[in-house]
């Protein structure tokens, strides 16, 4: 990261970031909690755009030298093991008969 950007600046790229990546994890939550929508190609299209959204905005932080590219890495590998405990959830739901 570069020394001529103020620390509160990075602080506030992190946590702006951090923001996004709760949204996220939000419409994770609210999907395990229902597990419903399995098919549901308009959630799923949801997801995956937040996500590349995210994945975007990340990658310029850390190119602006805003974040550490750990930190972004951080974020990212945490939504997408929530992501997969969500799948694999709905494919037990659904090998169950429950969807």
């Amino acid at each position: 990261m570069s020394t001529n950007i103020p620390m509160d600046l990075y602080t506030t790229a992190s946590s702006l970031l951090q923001e996004d990546a709760d949204k996220i994890e939000k419409l994770i939550e609210v999907q395990m909690e229902t597990l419903t929508n399995r098919r549901c190609p308009l959630y799923e299209e949801v997801l995956d755009t937040q996500m590349y959204g995210l994945s975007r905005e990340i990658d310029f932080a850390v190119r602006a030298g805003l974040i550490q590219e750990q930190r972004g890495r951080d974020i990212i590998s945490k939504l997408e093991r929530n992501l997969a405990q969500l799948y694999e959830a709905l494919s037990r739901s659904k090998e169950q008969g429950f969807l």
